[in-house]
């Protein structure tokens, strides 16, 4: 009985003590809102002139400057209850884009619309939600698709090069992102995702980029007569180090607009234009020591015959390029970064990492009797440092050097830039 009397005692107190806890406890925030975004400044010791490859000699000792705003994004995410989420991604990349109507006195008073500046607004991700459990979950609508190190960590944090890490931006879609359904979960140190969306468009494909704009579309709406799928796989089994293995697989003819059937009379039928891509990734984050790399290698079969077709379609003014499609193409890289601030400063929370970046890659491995294109091989070295005065800021400073067969000229360049990315509410 006397238990019982000190017992009570110490219930109500402890009742009370939760019940204060919880009445000033605020509640988790459902919205969520954050963001990131690069400017960038570089100095290019090469020519921009569209025939510096043909006539590699004659735009030799040429240079040329730039500057760019290449992505500034808003991320908005609510959560509903009950497993219920939703985000959405807006990118504004290159500052947006823009077009004014004026009066032409030089031309008998018309009006005209003028392209004011070129770029791209674009909603990248808008998608629903239902998490059943940590290890499954469905998202639909329009999602990125993690194919790649660098779809999968776009941002540009998850870099050290001022623009992002050219192999696979230059040969694969990026960020690439489409409108379908994606299954994902983790479990243990495993996670995994798979998607099905809408396929890419042959047409679209081209000798410099490989498939990088076979998922866009100049279309109000994006063709879905063949479907995609997609397919990652992450392990984080061993401490800091991230291990992972992705691809896509889908039918990329017959997928653009207008539909046209090839009939069983043609010589085009059973043109089917399928691409695959392997890709493998890894990241490694120590203390001090960050290092990252890619190998990809992408296929598309009936090449030859695509590029014929693609050439004959836009003799129309059709809105796509007359360049050759190439069989396959392949990128590779691998970056390592160490934190050298604390040698100097030994207590202080901010970082400065120098960096190294080795890169070789090639959009264009041509099919048989196919145009060939030696300048599409090129190795690219890059070399820097990046400035973090608190974790989501960075301040980059970069020199690199793209190296292409002998009968090119190189193409150096130095490149400035500053960047960040952060969730504002979480």
């Amino acid at each position: 009985m006397m238990m019982k009397k000190r017992v009570f005692p110490f219930l109500c107190i402890l009742l009370f003590a939760v019940s204060a806890h919880a009445q000033v406890m605020p509640r988790e925030p459902r919205l969520t809102i954050g963001g990131y975004g690069e400017a960038a400044f570089s100095a290019n010791f090469y020519s921009d002139n569209v025939y510096r490859y043909s006539s590699a000699s004659s735009h030799a000792g040429e240079r040329h400057g730039r500057v760019d705003i290449p992505h500034a994004v808003i991320y908005l995410g609510y959560d509903f209850g009950r497993g219920w989420t939703m985000q959405t991604e807006i990118e504004f990349e290159h500052t947006g884009t823009g077009a004014a109507v004026e009066k032409e006195f030089e031309e008998a008073g018309e009006w005209e619309t003028e392209i004011e500046k070129g770029g791209e607004v674009e909603l990248e991700q808008f998608w629903i939600q239902k998490s059943f459990h940590p290890a499954l979950n469905l998202r639909m609508g329009h999602i990125v698709v993690p194919v790649g190190g660098l779809n999968n960590a776009h941002e540009p944090l998850n870099y050290f090069t001022v623009y992002r890490p050219e192999g696979e931006y230059t040969i694969l879609p990026s960020t690439w992102h489409d409108t379908g359904i994606s299954l994902w979960g983790r479990a243990g140190a495993w996670r995994y995702e798979a998607l099905v969306v809408a396929g890419l468009d042959a047409y679209l494909f081209n000798t410099e980029n490989f498939v990088k704009y076979g998922a866009g579309s100049p279309y109000e709406f994006k063709v879905a007569n063949q479907l995609g799928f997609a397919a990652r796989i992450d392990n984080e089994s061993v401490r800091n180090l991230r291990l992972s293995l992705s691809g896509f697989y889908g039918r990329a003819m017959d997928n653009s607009y207008p539909y046209e059937a090839i009939a069983e009379t043609s010589r085009y039928y059973g043109v089917k234009g399928r691409t695959a891509i392997g890709a493998f990734d890894f990241e490694y984050k120590g203390r001090r020591f960050v290092a990252r790399g890619n190998a990809d290698y992408g296929h598309v079969g009936d090449a030859y015959t695509i590029s014929y077709m693609k050439r004959n379609r836009s003799a129309n003014n059709a809105p796509y390029k007359k360049s050759d499609v190439g069989r396959a193409a392949v990128a590779a890289g691998v970056e390592m970064g160490y934190d050298i601030l604390p040698w100097f400063a030994p207590r202080t929370t901010a970082r400065l990492f120098a960096f190294g970046r080795y890169e070789y890659y090639n959009s264009y491995l041509p099919d048989e009797g196919s145009v060939r294109a030696d300048w599409t091989r090129k190795h690219r070295i890059a070399v820097g440092l990046n400035y973090c005065p608190v974790p989501e800021i960075a301040i980059k400073a970069e020199y690199s050097h793209r190296f292409l067969p002998a009968a090119y000229n190189p193409e150096p360049s130095v490149s400035l830039g500053v960047c960040y990315m952060a969730f504002f509410r979480r």
